[in-house]
């Protein structure tokens, strides 16, 4: 019988469970600069940063965190591939620099899903994530007889850091099947959005694997029940069982999350939640990290420093106005002036992920 090309390839638990091994525990957190709106802003040239990104990398390094995830776009691939290769490549030797690996994002199926290059527009008023962009955008993921024209994007990036011992792990597709229904409504404009998406996710799988790069992959679920095999959506079930390591977001509180976790250690494999910490929510550094210290989860937290995509304000503020700075933030832990937005969590990232250092050291010793 022939071989299913999406699963060639695919690590064995032994290899995953090696990688997770060598890595230790991962913590750190979605990474855009204060100064972009979403992916684009970050990346075209007229407005990648370095300088910037060098500073607030350096405060993501002064709290212990050893990885970063980050979006990509096709446009950007499109527009100017060489350029991009080397903003990337500059990129990672910054946050080498500061002792962090980046995560990749290829995909994203959330917010603005009509994205274009050029300036970029402003902030909507305290408007959480106003201006993000999916990648692909509505012209392309609606027509797939356009997906092939995404492979020279795909092996482009994946073949120039295949070997890239800076570069961690290649998340394909963040939330493939997110309809975006108290935001932009994808159902105004894509039918089949999960279908779509899973046809993309395949292609994709299809071309990573033939690379086979050093690093292994993932997709970002983020539907809530995953208590057993049975209940999961198609797409779920399709993306925890083609990664080599598992990955999942969470804006729960510790109990709930906690019992994700159990309930994905069916796949025996290491696991990353790739989204966490709202506040409003009881999703808290103090109350989730913890839980996924016990259960060796790697954790990336939604946001960094609060800017232009404005994540610190709520979800809600697509349909409730906020005139002022929301009380609670919702996501982001710095100002732009770098001033903690709660100083306490500042110090419980620095001593939990100072500690985790510190066994690591010893460990090495012995």
């Amino acid at each position: 019988m022939e071989q299913d090309p999406e699963l060639i390839h695919r690590w064995s638990e032994a290899k995953a469970a090696a990688w997770a091994q060598k890595h230790g525990w991962l913590v750190g957190c979605n990474f855009v600069p204060h100064t972009a709106i979403n992916q684009l802003e970050m990346w075209q040239p007229e407005t990648f940063d370095p300088f910037l990104i060098d500073k607030e990398l350096g405060w993501a390094e002064d709290l212990g965190f050893n990885t970063i995830r980050v979006f990509l776009h096709q446009l950007l691939w499109e527009q100017d591939s060489q350029g991009f290769l080397e903003r990337i490549d500059l990129f990672l030797s910054i946050a080498h620099k500061h002792g962090i690996k980046t995560m990749f994002v290829l995909f994203d199926a959330v917010w603005d899903p009509f994205p274009s290059l050029g300036k970029q527009p402003e902030p909507r008023h305290n408007v959480h994530n106003s201006g993000w962009v999916q990648c692909p955008g509505y012209d392309v993921l609606n027509n797939p007889d356009r997906y092939d024209e995404l492979q020279s994007y795909v092996e482009g990036i994946v073949n120039r850091f295949k070997d890239d011992e800076r570069v961690l792990i290649w998340d394909l597709y963040n939330e493939p099947d997110n309809m975006n229904l108290t935001s932009y409504n994808d159902q105004d404009y894509v039918l089949h959005k999960a279908e779509l998406s899973r046809e993309l996710l395949r292609k994709s799988i299809i071309w990573v694997r033939a690379i086979n790069p050093l690093q292994p992959i993932t997709m970002g679920p983020w539907q809530e029940d995953w208590s057993e095999v049975a209940r999961l959506t198609r797409i779920d079930h399709y993306m925890f069982s083609h990664s080599d390591i598992i990955s999942f977001h969470c804006y729960k509180d510790a109990e709930i999350t906690e019992k994700h976790v159990v309930d994905l250690k069916r796949y025996n494999r290491p696991m990353l939640c790739t989204e966490y910490m709202a506040r409003p929510f009881g999703s808290t550094f103090q109350d989730i990290l913890p839980v996924f210290k016990k259960h060796g989860v790697g954790a990336y937290n939604w946001g960094f420093v609060a800017g232009k995509s404005q994540t610190h304000c709520p979800w809600d503020s697509w349909q409730i106005t906020y005139h002022d700075e929301p009380e609670l933030w919702f996501h982001d832990i710095f100002r732009a002036n770098g001033q903690a937005y709660r100083p306490e969590e500042v110090s419980f990232l620095k001593q939990m992920l100072k500690e985790k250092k510190e066994v690591l050291l010893a460990e090495e010793v012995a």
